[in-house]
C-alpha cells in the first residue's frame, strides 16, 4: 500500500513540474526602449581675432652686412708684419672701436722713434741760435711722425664696436697682413638670411613683420623684412631674403631658425577653430551651428588660417556662437547633439 502511495505522489510531482514549464503563462515582454539619437560633441565658441598669413623660410642668424651702414663684422688683420707680444682681448670681451686687440714687437720701431725725438730736440735748438734751417727742422718733424706712425702700427686695433668672438694666435706668433688674429661682431646688428621659393615673393615687401623662432617652445623674435633678393638662383629656385633682429635680441651668428614673414593680415575677423570646418556631402565647406540641442550645417567661406583658427564669413554668424569641433565630421545637416564637457 505505501508503495502505491509514494508512487502516485512521485507522478503528480512530476505532473506538476511538467505543468510550470509547458502550460505557465508567459510574462508580457516588456517593450524595447528606443536607441538615442543624439550625437556626442565637442563645441567651441566662434570668436573675433586677428588672423596673419605667412610666407615660411628657413635661414640663418648673421651680421649685418655691409649697406647703407659699415658691416657688423671684421675680420681683423694686422696692417704690418710682425710678432705677436700682448695679447689685450678675450674671446666674449665686448670692445669699443679703436681699442687696442694685440700689441705687435715694437723693439726696432722704439729705437727709430728715439733717435727721431732726439733728433727734432736738437733742430729745434739749433733755430733757437739760427744754426739749421726751417726746412731741416720740418724734415725732423717729418721723420718723427713717420716713426710714430710706424709703432702705431703695430697696435692691432678693433675696426668697430663689438664683441670678440674668436682669437686666433697666441704671443710669440709671426702674422702678416694676411693673417686673421681675431674677429668682432656687434651682436646687436643681426640679421636672418633665408631663401624663400620664387612664387611666394610676389607676397613680400620691404618692411613687413617677421616672426623668427628658434624652436616651437620658445617666444619668437620679431624683426622687419629689410631686404629681398632681385635674382632666383636657377638651381634652387629661391631668393635670398633678409630680416633685420632688434637689438638684445638673445640670437647669436651661425643659429638655424625659422623665420614667419607676415606677408598679410586681417583685423577683428569672425574664426572658429580649424577642426570645425568639414565639407559636406556635396563638397561644400560648412560648420555646425550648435542651438540648444541641435546642430544645423552653415555654409561659410572659409579665409585665412592662423594657427588653430580659420577666418569665416557668412550671413547671420555672431560671436559667441557654439560650434561643433570633435564630431563635426559626417555629421548630419541637422541632427540632435549632445554636447560633452570640455
Amino acid at each position: 500500500m505505501k508503495r502505491i502511495v509514494v508512487t502516485v505522489i512521485g507522478l503528480a510531482a512530476v505532473a506538476g513540474l511538467a505543468w510550470l514549464v509547458w502550460f505557465r503563462p508567459a510574462k508580457p515582454e516588456e517593450p524595447e526602449k528606443p536607441p538615442s539619437t543624439d550625437v556626442p560633441v565637442h563645441v567651441a565658441k566662434i570668436t573675433r581675432a586677428t588672423l596673419r598669413g605667412y610666407v615660411t623660410a628657413y635661414g640663418t642668424v648673421e651680421p649685418e652686412p655691409a649697406g647703407e651702414r659699415p658691416a657688423a663684422s671684421a675680420r681683423v688683420a694686422p696692417s704690418v708684419p710682425g710678432v705677436v707680444t700682448e695679447i689685450k682681448c678675450v674671446e666674449g670681451q665686448g670692445v669699443e672701436k679703436g681699442a687696442v686687440l694685440f700689441q705687435l714687437d715694437t723693439r726696432a720701431v722704439d729705437v727709430a722713434v728715439d733717435f727721431a725725438e732726439k733728433a727734432l730736440e736738437r733742430q729745434r735748438k739749433l733755430v733757437q741760435i739760427e744754426s739749421t734751417s726751417q726746412k731741416t727742422l720740418q724734415e725732423a718733424e717729418q721723420q718723427l711722425a713717420a716713426a710714430r706712425a710706424q709703432q702705431a702700427l703695430l697696435r692691432v686695433q678693433a675696426p668697430l664696436a663689438g664683441t670678440v668672438v674668436r682669437v686666433n694666435v697666441k704671443p710669440g706668433e709671426a702674422v702678416d697682413l694676411t693673417s686673421v688674429v681675431a674677429e668682432v661682431i656687434d651682436l646687436d646688428r643681426l640679421v636672418v638670411s633665408a631663401n624663400v621659393p620664387s612664387p611666394e615673393l610676389a607676397a613680400l615687401k620691404v618692411g613687413q613683420s617677421v616672426e623668427v623662432l628658434v624652436d616651437k617652445s620658445a617666444s619668437p623674435v620679431t624683426g622687419t623684412l629689410t631686404f629681398i633678393g632681385s635674382e632666383v638662383d636657377p638651381k634652387t629656385g629661391t631668393a635670398l631674403v633678409r630680416a633685420g633682429l632688434p637689438a638684445h635680441s638673445g640670437l647669436r651668428p651661425g643659429q638655424f631658425v625659422t623665420a614667419r614673414i607676415v606677408s598679410e593680415e586681417h583685423k577683428d575677423r569672425l574664426a572658429v577653430p580649424v577642426e570645425s570646418i568639414v565639407k559636406d556631402a556635396e563638397g561644400s565647406t560648412v560648420i555646425a551651428v550648435v542651438q540648444g540641442d541641435k546642430a544645423t550645417q552653415k555654409p561659410v567661406q572659409a579665409g585665412l588660417r592662423d594657427g588653430g583658427l580659420v577666418e569665416v564669413e557668412a550671413d547671420g554668424l555672431e560671436p559667441g556662437m557654439a560650434v561643433v569641433t570633435q564630431g563635426a565630421y559626417a555629421l548630419p545637416k541637422e541632427t540632435k547633439v549632445r554636447v560633452l564637457q570640455q
